[in-house]
């Protein structure tokens, strides 16, 4: 067996079912679930249309690669969401279709460490875990960066040693974050951009948050973004991971893509062509519709404006919680310790929330996701202010 697999510490939602075995929730309230980030707001129906539409193609074997039509239709996406030139992505060498981030992320880090130097992984902490089991199954070292709210929830990365950067072979980004919603700021990519080439590391921006935000009129920067204000167009160490499971409610349809520095990419096609996780041809031609379309997404971002008014609203002076940047996070401080306020809330209220220790690591004797909770905002708007009304109720008797 891979000794690196020893090395794995059990999943957030294992770690809560452990929590929460043998509690006895009151059987006269519904459960009702933030603690999973799995949009509930309904598919857009012309996706599974078009999916419907193409099933002939369950006989085709799928390339790796992709479609061009697709790689077409995402590089058009990334030059109008993201302010790229025309023509600087070249469909055929900047974009890649993945099965959602999750499996790009994980994949991607194995193509890219090389085991055979002391590596680093460097990661936001609290993160998505899956940063930290890529880097530790390709054989590097994961390091963390605090995200503090002294800091807006964001790692200092001034206060990094250059010693780090140099053995950095991959640096995780992810705006807006999970779980903390807060955006890196376009100065700040630029910055890690110039750090990237001073010490020859990829930045890896895992953007699958990007479209659930809060002003109409101003979209979050990405780290495409930052290339095109740089006249980078060669996209040179920069690779941004993007799915429509949140921005278009299709976690089921499992797509996404990879863009960025196209010698990465054809590295990345190649370990991907052994890998055997080509999209299905019909997944790709839904894709494209989901794609092309924003009227879904702006719905979709209002739906989710209504729920974290109204929630944020019942938990003002309850609660020490704030609006985040993006995402449908929300990141609140506990008045008690974060597995104890977890427990509790499911036992009295049938409420589940993750508790932030799940979701970072202890470093230097410091957990920055202790002593708070992640709380998803997913369920129907009803569900989402039930939820709140009892998280006010139960906090209040603390």
């Amino acid at each position: 067996m891979n000794d690196a697999l020893n090395q794995l510490q059990p999943y957030p939602f294992e770690k809560l079912r452990t929590l929460l075995a043998g509690a006895q929730p009151p059987a006269d309230k519904a459960p009702i679930a933030l603690s999973i980030g799995e949009p509930k707001h309904r598919s857009p129906s012309f996706v599974a249309e078009a999916l419907a539409a193409n099933l002939e193609k369950l006989a085709v074997y799928p390339t790796t690669l992709g479609i061009p039509e697709l790689r077409q239709s995402i590089a058009l996406w990334c030059e109008r969401r993201f302010k790229v030139p025309t023509g600087w992505l070249d469909a055929a060498r900047h974009v890649l279709p993945v099965n959602g981030t999750r499996e790009a992320l994980f994949a991607f880090t194995q193509t890219v460490v090389n085991r055979n130097d002391a590596g680093l992984v460097v990661s936001p902490n609290p993160f998505y875990q899956i940063y930290e089991g890529a880097a530790l199954l390709a054989g590097a070292t994961p390091h963390y960066l605090p995200c503090l709210a002294g800091n807006g929830f964001n790692p200092d990365f001034d206060a990094v040693p250059a010693d780090v950067w140099q053995r950095t072979q991959v640096l995780f980004l992810c705006s807006p974050g999970n779980p903390t919603g807060a955006l890196v700021p376009l100065e700040v990519l630029k910055k890690l951009i110039a750090l990237a080439d001073e010490h020859d590391f990829v930045i890896a921006a895992d953007e699958c948050y990007s479209e659930l935000y809060f002003d109409e009129r101003n979209p979050p920067p990405g780290l495409l973004t930052a290339c095109a204000e740089l006249g980078r167009s060669d996209f040179k160490r920069c690779v941004v991971f993007h799915s429509l499971s949140k921005r278009s409610n299709l976690p089921g349809l499992r797509s996404g893509f990879v863009a960025g520095d196209a010698d990465i990419l054809k590295a990345f096609l190649l370990y991907r062509t052994y890998h055997g996780c080509a999209m299905p041809v019909q997944t790709q031609l839904a894709s494209i519709a989901a794609w092309n379309d924003e009227d879904h997404v702006r719905a979709n971002r209002d739906l989710y404006r209504e729920k974290f008014d109204a929630v944020l609203d019942i938990l003002s002076g309850v609660l020490d919680v704030q609006r985040p940047d993006g995402g449908f996070y929300l990141w609140p401080k506990t008045p008690v310790d974060d597995q104890t306020f977890t427990r509790e809330l499911f036992v009295r209220e049938h409420v589940t929330v993750v508790p932030g220790s799940y979701l970072s690591r202890e470093v230097d004797g410091v957990s920055p996701g202790a002593g708070r909770v992640r709380m998803a905002l997913v369920a129907p708007l009803a569900e989402c202010v039930e939820a709140a009304q009892r998280i006010r109720r139960f906090t209040e008797g603390l």
